[in-house]
Formats: structure tokens, sequence, C-alpha cells
């Protein structure tokens, strides 16, 4: 079996065989498959797709290319969570430590930014001495002790998909549902949670910019995770603008930190509360969201989830000094603020423009293996459907280079649109 036939197979609109797919996933983790022909094999499969039984083959041959993970002799029950990525996305700080404060214990693995969208363990990393790479037996050894990890996927858990979610991410192979639903479903299986709760995000900072598109995606994972015996529901949810107020890094932890006390934006507080009581509804924690919701709100309320999420932080090496003090947090040279200078509404914003524009303040990857800069970004207050005086403070950016920041003002510009008249509000969840 030959590499290069198998990406001129799919070049053509062919379907691969289960074979074919075994071969590339096999011998793209074992380094016999050079990046040059993953990164053409990628390509082929955004432009021609791949039917739902390519889609499984895929799934399952990269979350067997390595470890199969089983908590059974840890926990009875362990939940996770995932989100398809977006802008301001920082809901795994808030959700994991309020679900595992309700007495759920939640085993997560999460990844880094991909594309526009920002990376949970990127975040993690503005806290000094945070761990994200936990090995099998410490992940197990946590998960029992405390009910909470937070890591990055072990290098022995699907390492195919390590390996090409950071090709995607530099190659512009990220928006292929096929892709997206493998590597996503493919770290969930290998995991070994028992049940799984999806947060497809739909709009112009999500990489599904349809609902349609993002419904099909939904359908696509839970039909795998019933395939394998796993509980797994999504939810579809708005991300036509970023999700809190705080897009990059450091920022998006205080706003995390803030809402675990209780504050935070609405729209970012409702939407934790949301997906936290999905989780507790699909363990049976709860008979349903709305009864889930109240549960996640309690140990908001009461201090719980704060607790659980300190506990986190000092588990895996964090200095717990940086979130009991979130000004410790890294903090940029140039904070400008940004004002309105004419009155309306806002009415549409380009999210993934808002996205690279902390990409390109060093908040995120241009390149594979990248270093972050965890103090730049974005906080933008205003939502769609605000009234907007002028004078008013648009958004504020957080930079370390002036020259950059100068730009990043005029990217930001250039992607709000406001009118003269009234607008509708976005919804937060839309199926």
């Amino acid at each position: 079996m030959r590499m290069v036939e198998i990406i001129e197979k799919k070049r053509d609109g062919k379907p691969l065989s289960t074979e074919e797919i075994q071969f590339f996933v096999n011998g793209y983790t074992e380094g016999r498959i050079p990046d040059y022909q993953a990164s053409a094999l990628l390509m082929a499969i955004l432009w021609q797709g791949m039917d739902d039984r390519e889609t499984s083959d895929l799934t399952l041959a990269m979350a067997h290319s390595g470890e199969m993970l089983s908590l059974r002799d840890v926990a009875p029950f362990v939940v996770d969570k995932h989100s398809t990525g977006g802008v301001g996305d920082k809901v795994s700080l808030v959700v994991a430590p309020t679900v595992a404060a309700c007495g759920l214990p939640v085993g997560k693995m999460s990844g880094r930014g991909l594309g526009f969208s920002g990376g949970t363990l990127d975040k993690l990393e503005s806290i000094p001495g945070y761990r994200t790479n936990l090995t099998v037996a410490e992940f197990k050894a946590q998960l029992q002790q405390i009910g909470i990890v937070l890591t990055g996927q072990s290098a022995n858990l699907a390492p195919a998909d390590g390996k090409l979610y950071a090709l995607r991410d530099v190659t512009g192979t990220v928006p292929s549902l096929p892709l997206i639903v493998s590597s996503i479903m493919s770290k969930k299986i290998a995991a070994g949670a028992d049940a799984i709760v999806l947060d497809v995000k739909m709009g112009s900072g999500a990489f599904m910019k349809t609902l349609e598109e993002a419904r099909a995606l939904a359908e696509g994972m839970v039909r795998i995770g019933d395939a394998v015996g796993r509980k797994v529901a999504a939810q579809i949810s708005d991300m036509n603008q970023p999700l809190g107020h705080a897009i990059g890094n450091a920022l998006e932890v205080k706003e995390a930190i803030e809402t675990l006390h209780g504050g935070g934006p609405d729209d970012f507080r409702e939407h934790c509360l949301v997906i936290a009581g999905e989780m507790l509804t699909l363990s049976g924690h709860a008979e349903r969201v709305s009864e889930g919701k109240k549960q996640a709100r309690q140990a908001i309320a009461s201090g719980a989830a704060w607790e659980k999420f300190r506990q986190l932080i000092a588990a895996q090496g964090g200095d717990v000094r940086y979130v009991d003090e979130p000004e410790r947090l890294p903090q940029a040279r140039f904070i400008t603020p940004v004002e309105a200078t004419q009155g309306g509404y806002l009415a549409r914003v380009q999210t993934d423009e808002i996205g690279m524009t902390v990409v390109g303040l060093g908040g995120g990857r241009l390149q594979k293996g990248q270093a972050i800069d965890p103090a730049v970004g974005l906080v933008m207050p205003i939502k769609v459907g605000d009234p907007v005086q002028p004078g008013e403070v648009l958004f504020t950016v957080h930079a370390n280079d002036e020259g950059l920041r100068d730009e990043a003002i005029q990217r930001v510009l250039a992607a709000l649109t406001f009118s003269e008249s009234p607008v509708k509000p976005l919804p937060l969840f839309y199926d």
C-alpha cells in the first residue's frame, strides 16, 4: 500500500477503505508517513469529505492508535464535555469544577488553540506551574482523589490525533466535518468517560458557520458515541459573537475566576449553567436540565465550585496565589480602550476576525509549536443588540507591542457593524 495512491484516491473523491485509513493513521503515528503527505491527505479530505463509514473508521483508528483508558477502577461514572471551538470560550474552567463540586467526577483531556479558537490548555498555562502533561497514572489518581482533572492529551491516548491536531492548525484544514468529528470523538472514546456533553458552536466564530452544518456535526458525534456505548448529548450554541467579554488566555482565566465567585458576564454565566445542567442530567444526577442548572448555581453560590477549582490548580502544580489574587496573572504593557465615535446599535460581529486579532497579538499560534503570550487579548463588553453611545468603550486591547496594538484596533473596528435602528439580541443556544 502506497501513501501517494491513498492521497490520489481521496483527491479524486473516492471513499477510502478501512485498511487504507488504518494504514494512514498507523503510519503517520509511527513516523513512517511525513507531514507533507499527511497534509495533502488532510486537504483532500477537507475538499472531498468522507462518508459516515469512513468517518467512523477514522475515529476508531485514531482512538486505537494508543492506549484505551478505563476509569471504572477509580470512579463508577465519569463525565466529560467538549466544545468544538470558539472565541472567548473558557467554559471548561467554570463548568468542570462546578460539576465536580456537585459530586460528579469530571475527567477532561483538553486541547490547545486551533486556528482562531482558543484552547483550554493555553489558558490554564497562564497560571505558573500548572501541569498539562499528566501521565495516565496521574490522571487516574487525581480523578480518584479530588474528582476532577483538566489536562492535555496523554501521549499514550489517541496519539494520532495529537499529531494531526497540530498539523491541521497550520495547514488550513481545520474546518472539515469528518476531521472535527474524528478528532473530538477519538479522544473522548480513548479517554474513558461514560458520558460526554458536546458544546457545538455555530456562527462566524465557529468552524460550523450555519445551523445545518452544526447539526450535522452534532448528529455525527452523537452517532459515533452511541455506537461505542457512551451517553452523548449535544447543545448547539451561538458563536456569532465572543462568549463573555474576555478573549485571550490570562484575561479569560480572570473572567472564569469572576464567574466562579458568582459574577462574570451574564451570557457566559448562563452558558456555563446550561452546559453544567446538561452534564448533571445526562449522568443521572438531575432529572432535567433545569434541575441540573439549579444544582450548579448552588455549587457556585456556596463557594464549593471555587474551592474545587483551587483544588484542581493545586493538584496539578499551579501556584494557587495566582488564582486567589488574579492581578498576579500575566498583564500586558499596553492596555488601550477604544471608544465609539458615534451612536447606534451593535448589529454584527465578524467573530473569527476577533479571534485572529488575538492570534496576531501573540495570543495564538501562526506556526506549529509557536510560543504564546498569555497576557495579550481583548475585552469586549458590548453584545449584538446593545445600544452604543458616543464616547462609550467598545473594546480594550491588551498588547505587548505598540505596532501590533494599532493593527489590532483597526482589525477589530473593521469586524464590527453598527445599525441606526434597534437590533434583536442573539440567542445563547439554538438546539
